[in-house]
């Protein structure tokens, strides 16, 4: 890991402390991140929103490569909500034009960090120009193994549940019997990824808005009141080291005490 983060993270400064505080052998394997405060961030700075939105994409592309030069193997961020179709129409236009910029410009990054883009939501309802972008790019970087960077897009974790529920339904070949946990998992968008480690949550919000709700059941949850587009790596590293931190039992008793304390 040291080799990846050599040039990258500037000797003497917090970055590096917290860097070399994370131990890489408890590494979180999945990562997903509400990104919140782009509006906020914008009126704090008499800006239009769009502008808050353009900052936060460029937190996208400084998180992602961290990511993946720390370590972790997936990172999911939360783009655009179902309910974000409620926004004035210019902003929702803007935010998908803002989208396919990213994906025009930021071809460097998912290369030479061998990134795997993932995407989802409910395709039917993504405009078709920024649902050309992601697909060709998801075919570009199929063959990536270093990280994948999962983008939820016109995406809801009520409906995903919905949704797995109806392809269940309608395939017809599972029984109730055979229904558990793990075959249900198999229905949702999050198919053969594991579920979420570490939930990051920006601006302070104390809430998971409708984020994955059934991955995140066992997630340590860590809450900044950074708005987005000043989350930073060393905002990152730092929410890996406080999870590091934590003693994670899944239900279980702490051996020591045999209590849950």
């Amino acid at each position: 890991m040291w080799e990846t983060l050599e040039g990258y993270i500037q000797p003497g400064t917090e970055e590096e402390r917290l860097v070399r505080e994370v131990d890489l052998d408890r590494l979180p394997r999945h990562i997903a991140v509400i990104m919140d405060g782009n509006g906020r961030w914008a009126l704090q700075k008499g800006l239009p929103r769009i502008e808050g939105h353009r900052a936060g994409s460029e937190s996208v592309r400084e998180i992602a490569e961290a990511s993946a030069r720390l370590g972790i193997k997936v990172l999911t961020l939360y783009a655009f909500s179902k309910e974000n179709w409620k926004r004035p129409r210019q902003e929702v236009l803007r935010l998908w034009r803002l989208l396919r910029e990213f994906l025009k410009t930021e071809g460097r990054v998912f290369r030479e960090n061998e990134l795997r883009l993932r995407v989802i939501g409910e395709r039917s309802g993504i405009p078709r120009l920024a649902l050309k972008d992601l697909e060709r790019v998801e075919k570009a970087t199929a063959a990536n193994r270093r990280m994948t960077l999962i983008l939820a897009l016109n995406y809801g974790g009520r409906a995903e549940i919905v949704s797995a529920v109806r392809r269940i339904l309608k395939g017809g070949r599972t029984l109730p019997r055979d229904l558990d946990e793990d075959r249900f998992a198999e229905f949702l968008d999050t198919a053969g990824i594991p579920d979420p480690d570490l939930l990051i949550r920006t601006s302070g919000e104390l809430r998971v808005s409708n984020f994955l709700l059934w991955q995140i059941a066992y997630s340590e949850i860590w809450i900044t009141p950074v708005l987005w587009p000043d989350f930073r790596r060393k905002d990152l590293f730092r929410a890996v080291v406080d999870f590091q931190k934590r003693d994670r039992r899944f239900g279980d008793i702490h051996p020591e005490t045999g209590g849950q304390a």
